[in-house]
């Protein structure tokens, strides 16, 4: 009996090490390109850890807001920053835990990036700014607005999450998720799983582009590099993410902003009609435009053309 408790102790000390070797090979490989690092880059040394930006261009201020999704970083951007700066003043951020941005182990939330936005356009860009944000995102563009509209020109989203969504809040389930992603091995192996090159691959082929030959395999190699830098740490914006602790009910908010708000819209991007109607019942000041053959990423796909329907926020 003796020796068999020995024997599972010792599978079970094997298994253990051999997914810990397995994960920081994961790890290695996944940053190999260094693809993020090769511009020049700014830290804001903000309160909870130093924070990664970028700034192009002179004119009327523009804070450009990446999602919030796996892989996730400033580089979603890159393509539509070059265009805004020939006519503005344009900065890109890595959201706290993404990117560049170090990423502390703790539950991050709505109200954590409403504080460093907030805080990010008083120390830095210190005008008034127009907020374009991406995805998820939006709920915090909109947050910030309500908590301190004077620090907000005009409002731009694209490809919001559907409206009703942000009032899941964490149930059981989620929370339990969450605690298995966050666990040292396990969680780190099941992160690893669902953030490999293949699944960021998949992504972008079904959700982010329309035309996945217009896209670059640096992107992908982007995406991936973004979602395993600072490595164990970067499977924590995810854990908070399915465990709906970034969620808030943005209705109240978004219906009293008496902002000016665009909203652009892949056109073939999943939902996106019954997403618009969700965003305009809310609020019917607000304008939309639809971006032809694209899907969840025209920034990626068509920056121009993103670029010229919001210079009529920027002028």
């Amino acid at each position: 009996m003796k020796k068999n408790y020995k024997t599972i102790a010792l599978l079970g000390i094997s298994t253990v090490t051999g997914i810990h070797i397995i994960n920081k090979l994961y790890y290695s490989y996944a940053k190999s390109k260094e693809i993020l690092n090769k511009t020049e880059n700014n830290y804001y040394d903000w309160r909870f850890g130093k924070v990664r930006y970028q700034k192009k261009g002179n004119g009327n201020p523009v804070l450009l807001i990446h999602d919030l999704d796996i892989g996730s970083s400033s580089y979603e951007f890159h393509k539509l920053a070059d265009e805004l700066a020939k006519a503005n003043e344009v900065y890109t951020i890595d959201l706290l835990g993404y990117g560049l941005s170090e990423k502390p182990t703790f539950t991050y939330t709505n109200f954590l990036y409403v504080q460093l936005i907030n805080d990010f356009i008083k120390n830095i860009i210190g005008k008034k700014t127009t907020i374009i944000a991406s995805g998820e995102s939006t709920s915090i563009a909109v947050m910030t607005c309500h908590t301190n509209p004077d620090l907000i020109k005009n409002l731009i989203f694209i490809n919001p999450k559907n409206i009703s969504k942000y009032n899941q809040i964490p149930s059981k389930r989620t929370k339990i998720n969450k605690y298995i992603i966050e666990t040292p091995i396990i969680g780190t192996f099941v992160y690893n799983l669902i953030s490999n090159k293949e699944k960021i691959t998949k992504t972008f082929k079904d959700d982010y582009y329309y035309d996945f030959s217009n896209s670059k395999l640096e992107e992908v190699y982007a995406y991936l590099e973004a979602a395993h830098l600072n490595d164990y740490n970067s499977k924590y914006t995810y854990a908070s993410l399915v465990g709906r602790y970034m969620n808030i009910n943005i209705y109240q908010a978004l219906k009293n902003i008496d902002h000016s708000i665009m909203i652009l819209f892949g056109k073939e991007y999943e939902n996106a009609e019954i997403i618009k109607d969700g965003y305009i019942s809310c609020n019917g000041a607000i304008e939309t435009y639809d971006i032809d053959k694209s899907k969840k990423l025209p920034q990626l796909e068509k920056p121009e053309e993103v670029a010229e329907k919001c210079s009529i926020y920027l002028s």
